[in-house]
């Protein structure tokens, strides 16, 4: 591996380690994950710990201050671009439900389909304000972003209760263009997405891509089971090769657990797969 993106997990006291690597040129960041380094007085990382799009002002105040702080890290690290999660709509779980009924053999049928038309009226319904606020957000964060020549990327996320969906990510890539907002694609949540019926993965994509600076990578099992190393899942990996060859951030997001033999099988697959380096 000859670049790295650094995790929302990165404890402080690893950072003067890193700093020392990136500045003698022996480590290459190209992305920082938010919220990076781990905020204070927070036991663990997470890239939800505060929501952009929360409607509690307090809340969303405290995420655009700590994005900030990783904007600012991730100049320090030379790192072009800040991958950030947009945050959620508040409702009860339903994508997993959905994905509960898509185990027990109802994907598509008329249960499911109705359980998942609930899904998207619900989040319809609330999610004007949520947008206006992760607007809000942008606008507060931009200027910094001016300032240190960082990219903040909104990555796509497997949940429908996630913000933004594809299409309103669309009309934000449209409303902020050439004020350094862009979209990060995960693969492997995207697939997801798939799975359960709310996207085309390719079409979207293809939508998407004009305003893509970096894509996650990790393979999927139906109907969530994500953050596998490639060729675990059921990924067609062949179908995103002209993608790959056009995104010049490529990060492999194995699960923890995975070890390093099989993180370098999975890279060694994906250059027999896309050919080049990974």
């Amino acid at each position: 591996f000859t670049t790295i993106e650094l995790g929302y997990d990165l404890r402080p006291d690893l950072v003067p380690g890193i700093k020392a690597a990136v500045h003698q040129q022996a480590l290459s960041v190209v992305s920082v994950h938010n919220y990076c380094p781990v905020p204070p007085n927070v036991s663990r990382g997470h890239p939800e710990l505060y929501s952009l799009c929360a409607l509690d002002e307090g809340e969303r105040q405290r995420a655009v201050e700590y994005t900030i702080r990783t904007v600012r890290f991730a100049a320090e690290m030379s790192a072009g671009v800040v991958v950030v999660h947009g945050g959620r709509i508040k409702l009860p779980a339903m994508t997993e439900r959905l994905a509960a009924l898509y185990e027990r053999g109802l994907r598509f049928q008329p249960r499911y389909e109705k359980y998942k038309l609930s899904l998207l009226e619900k989040r319809e319904r609330r999610a004007a304000r949520h947008l206006d606020q992760l607007r809000r957000s942008l606008e507060e964060i931009i200027p910094v972003l001016e300032e240190e020549s960082v990219t903040l990327a909104l990555e796509n996320l497997p949940t429908w209760e996630s913000v933004p969906t594809e299409l309103e990510m669309e009309s934000i890539l449209r409303e902020f263009a050439a004020r350094r907002i862009a979209y990060w694609h995960d693969l492997g949540h995207a697939r997801v997405r798939e799975n359960l019926g709310f996207i085309s993965h390719l079409r979207w994509l293809e939508r998407l891509l004009p305003g893509m600076v970096g894509m996650h990578i990790h393979d999927v099992l139906p109907p969530i089971y994500d953050h596998l190393v490639p060729p675990r899942g059921e990924i067609p990996f062949e179908q995103f090769k002209n993608v790959a060859n056009t995104v010049s951030r490529l990060i492999m997001e194995p699960a923890p657990a995975a070890s390093a033999q099989d993180v370098v099988a999975g890279k060694q697959y994906l250059e027999k797969v896309w050919g080049g380096e990974s």
